[in-house]
């Protein structure tokens, strides 16, 4: 049966999900629940200490073990392994239920994450699969990129899809002057994108250009992909890049991108019509944005 996947992420550590048809809902790999409350990278030891969970709630008056699902997971070794899972309502009770209070920054998390603007734009993020917009762009264009930002964030921004008019900045750094645009703007969208070199400097440009308010990394590296996949058929499994080390490459490549080209094309892959591969690649992209 072919399931629905979700990645989110919490103290940077992956919260993998499965969408069940059946039951119309998602459930939560129990192992990564224990890995972000806990703040642990030891699998292994994750692992045990949910058994050692299970055991305990078993013993209680609480509903959790008696709804715990099995699906298939990618594990370290990287073989797709049976593993358990809980529904929503089940992480909560856990989380409620978890030895001291670790869990409540997870909980509080968990309950409003999909309540946010960011949970929101998420959801029609990955909406633009099945939607056919992608198929009717034209990559590369300005229009493509607006398009995109007003599917996400409709609803949401009411300058979804604008060329911003007002100068922002970012940890000290002022993106372009939005007086300058009609000409920067105009500049960067005649870049050519035939080469995966090409491609990537046209890019770093517009991510220099910043042209939304808010939501232009999102967008962009979705219109990044989008040319990848026209002019090379090849896409970015951006799973592959760590965030930090792709936040200080995006940084660099305002003087120098070879950092950024590196990291990137060691992630490349021609599963372009992947559904998986794009779903993760919202999941990782919204990851990136996700501020301490």
């Amino acid at each position: 049966m072919h399931h629905k996947k979700s990645i989110r992420f919490f103290n940077d550590h992956e919260v993998r999900a499965v969408w069940d048809n059946e039951q119309c809902k998602w459930w939560f790999s129990a192992v990564d629940i224990v890995r972000a409350i806990n703040n642990e990278d030891d699998y292994v030891k994750c692992r045990n200490y949910w058994k050692y969970l299970k055991g305990k709630i078993s013993k209680s008056a609480t509903e959790v073990v008696s709804v715990t699902n099995h699906f298939k997971f990618e594990s370290p070794d990287g073989k797709q392994r049976t593993a358990d899972a809980i529904d929503a309502e089940s992480v909560k009770i856990l989380a409620k239920n978890y030895p001291s209070n670790r869990a409540n920054k997870f909980l509080d998390w968990f309950t409003y994450s999909d309540n946010t603007i960011d949970g929101q734009s998420q959801k029609k993020a990955y909406q633009l699969y099945e939607s056919g917009l992608l198929q009717r762009l034209e990559p590369g264009t300005l229009k493509c990129l607006q398009q995109i930002h007003a599917y996400i964030f409709g609803g949401l921004y009411d300058f979804a899809g604008q060329i911003r008019t007002k100068n922002i900045s970012k940890g000290g750094f002022t993106f372009a002057n939005c007086m300058h645009f009609p000409a920067t703007l105009e500049m960067i969208e005649r870049m050519p994108e035939t080469t995966f070199d090409e491609i990537l400097d046209k890019y770093v440009e517009m991510n220099v250009a910043h042209p939304f308010m808010e939501g232009n990394g999102r967008s962009t590296r979705i219109w990044f992909d989008l040319m990848l996949k026209h002019s090379l058929k090849l896409c970015v499994d951006w799973s592959k890049i760590d965030k930090n080390e792709y936040l200080s490459s995006m940084r660099e490549s305002v003087n120098d991108s070879t950092h950024l080209k590196t990291l990137v094309k060691s992630a490349l892959t021609n599963q372009i019509d992947d559904r998986e591969m794009f779903m993760k690649g919202i999941d990782y992209s919204y990851y990136y944005e996700q501020t301490e």
